[in-house]
Formats: structure tokens, C-alpha cells, sequence
């Protein structure tokens, strides 16, 4: 059996390398628009107190996981899925064009999401969603450390990634200001309390918190970026952290059902019985979708083994927990997921 897997972020590589071990006979093949390797992504946010960031957060190279007969297609996209002839086109550097298949895994994973008042505005600040934009962020960093100075980051959203990279930034010494539109920070993943202690402890670390903020625009001011609320401020940088969004444009192109997400049955099956989707872009019937490390490679193990005829039941979530990066911060209740 010829197996593709789009995407090498946690999902498609777990998927991928254990599929490989249980069935050796058959073809695995990852096409990734990535360069570096198989990285944690949930390290980005610590991108700046860790110095050796862009060596340490990769956990396995292309190279290894091809030394393992993964067949690895790097800094390449798969642009459209033609389903009758179970083949998938290709663009990128690679002599490869267009692959067949007989199974087919999404683990595209999830895409930063832009408010509405700023797109159009996208090369005027930051997202934080791979390896490449941390780069990118670290390099404009830099000339700033090299003349012993530390920029000042307005940050537009007081979720998750947002209060993560804030934290971050603040303990490796920059400015940080946060904008969020609401009255409490990471209200999706904590109680009322929670999110006053998390308030008490970025503050304490030097980071100012704006709440109820509503960022009309970010331009250009002479060698600043102005955000642009009841009461505008400039910053030498600005970072969108809105959260994220399933990438659902390749399997709907392809007329695969979606919704937030691409829409599977409790096999990770779309309505193609030869296509699969799993991790942060995988809608199940209820309307779940599980965009958290454990449940993503619980997933990731469970398809492969089903797909190799280890297991017939459906999947099933498992009992899991998560936990905000924040330097000093510690829920002192279950967060919400």
C-alpha cells in the first residue's frame, strides 16, 4: 500500500513513523513545506530565553526519519487532491509533481488567524506559528541586542500563544504591551480566577496588559508600527496572536466535507473512504476539535494502528491535561478544554 502524509508537524511524523514500523512492506511518503525537520512547536513560544532554540527544538531531522524509510518531500506543497485518480499535485523544488495514493493522510495542521480589521496589513507584524516565523522574529531581534538595546512588541491577543510569547519576551528582557479584546486573559482555557493570576504575574514580570481593547489597524509610522485603538501607540514590532484555524482549503478544493474543520467520522475518516484527516484541522461528528499535543499523537498512534489492522474499534479521546508556558504562572484550577 502507497500511504501520503501531508504535513510533518506531530501528528503526520507519529502517524508516519509508527505506521512504518508496523507495516515495513508499504510506501510512506510525508510532503511538507517545511526545511528544517520535525520540530516541537509548542517550544516556539520559549524562542527567546533559549538561546540554541533553532538547534534544540528540532526532534528528529528529515534525514533521520528518511534513514527510517520515510520517504521525506521537503519545502514542497501538495496544491490539489484529484480523488477519482487518487493522486496528489505537487509544487515545489522536487522532480516530483504529482504522487498516487492509496491512502491519504491530512495533518496539515492549523494556520494563524488574522482579524479582519488587519488583513492586508500582514507585512506589517509578526504571527508565531512555525519555525520560520520564530526565525524571523529572531532575527529582527538582534540588531537591537547587538547595541544593547531591547525592542518594545505590542502583541494583539491575550490567548494562549499570546500571554506565552509575552511571558517570554518579558523574562528575556523586551517591552511588552498586550491588546486583547476582552475582559480577562485565556478565557477559553480558564476560570475567572485564573486568568486574574495570570494578569498579576505578566504584569509583575514588566508587561502591560490592556484589556477590552479593540485594534483597529496597524500601520506603518516612519521606523515604528502604530497600533491603533481609542489611543494609539507605536512599537518597533507587533505580533498577531488571534489563534489559529484548521487548514481546511486543500480538502475543500478537493469536495471533501468541512466545517471549522475537515469533517471525519470516529475512524478519522472524511466521507473518502481513502482519506483521512487528523490533529488540530480533524472535525469529529461532535464537533470536537482536539488541537492539544497528547490527544494529536493519541490520534496519530490510533490511525496508524488502525490502518494496519491492529484495531477495529473507533477512536477515542482519552483523559488529557494541558498547561500555559508562562514563566511563574501555575493554575490553581483545571483548565478548560
Amino acid at each position: 500500500m502507497n500511504i501520503i502524509v501531508v504535513g510533518s508537524g506531530v501528528a503526520g511524523v507519529t502517524f508516519a513513523e509508527k505506521y512504518r514500523a508496523l507495516s515495513p512492506e508499504d510506501e510512506v511518503t510525508i510532503v511538507t513545506n517545511e526545511h528544517d525537520g520535525y520540530y516541537s512547536r509548542p517550544l516556539l513560544s520559549r524562542g527567546f530565553t533559549k538561546t540554541d532554540i533553532e538547534q534544540s527544538i528540532i526532534l528528529k531531522t528529515f534525514d533521520k526519519l528518511r534513514d527510517l524509510s520515510i520517504n521525506v518531500i521537503a519545502g514542497s506543497e501538495v496544491i490539489a487532491i484529484n480523488r477519482s485518480t487518487k493522486t496528489v499535485a505537487i509544487d515545489g523544488p522536487g522532480q516530483e509533481k504529482s504522487l498516487s495514493y492509496d491512502k491519504l493522510i491530512l495533518a496539515q495542521g492549523s494556520a494563524a488567524v488574522v482579524p479582519p480589521p488587519l488583513r492586508g496589513s500582514e507585512k506589517l507584524f509578526f504571527s508565531l506559528n512555525s519555525l520560520a516565523d520564530l526565525k524571523a522574529m529572531r532575527k529582527f531581534r538582534q540588531p537591537f541586542l547587538n547595541q544593547n538595546r531591547h525592542p518594545h512588541w505590542a502583541i494583539v491577543g491575550g490567548g494562549l500563544i499570546g500571554c506565552e510569547v509575552a511571558s517570554d519576551l518579558a523574562t528575556a528582557g523586551d517591552k511588552v504591551t498586550i491588546y486583547h479584546a476582552l475582559d480577562r486573559l485565556m478565557e477559553r482555557q480558564l476560570v475567572a480566577q485564573d486568568s486574574a493570576s495570570l494578569l498579576a504575574v505578566l504584569q509583575a514580570s514588566g508587561v502591560e496588559v490592556l484589556l477590552n481593547q479593540a485594534v483597529r489597524a496597524v500601520v506603518e509610522e516612519s521606523e515604528k508600527i502604530c497600533v491603533e485603538t481609542d489611543v494609539n501607540a507605536e512599537f518597533d514590532a507587533v505580533i498577531v496572536a488571534c489563534g489559529f484555524k484548521p487548514r481546511t482549503d486543500l480538502a475543500s478544493h478537493a469536495g471533501l466535507d468541512v466545517a471549522r474543520g475537515v469533517n471525519v467520522n470516529n475512524h478519522l475518516q472524511t466521507q473518502d473512504e481513502a482519506i483521512f484527516a487528523l490533529g488540530d484541522m480533524a472535525e469529529l461528528p461532535d464537533g470536537k476539535i482536539y488541537a492539544y499535543i497528547l490527544p494529536i499523537r493519541n490520534q496519530a498512534l490510533w490511525l496508524a494502528n488502525y490502518l494496519s489492522g491492529q484495531v477495529q474499534t473507533s477512536w477515542l479521546a482519552a483523559p488529557f491535561t494541558t498547561k500555559a508556558k508562562v514563566h511563574g504562572f501555575e493554575a490553581a484550577h483545571p483548565y478548560v478544554l
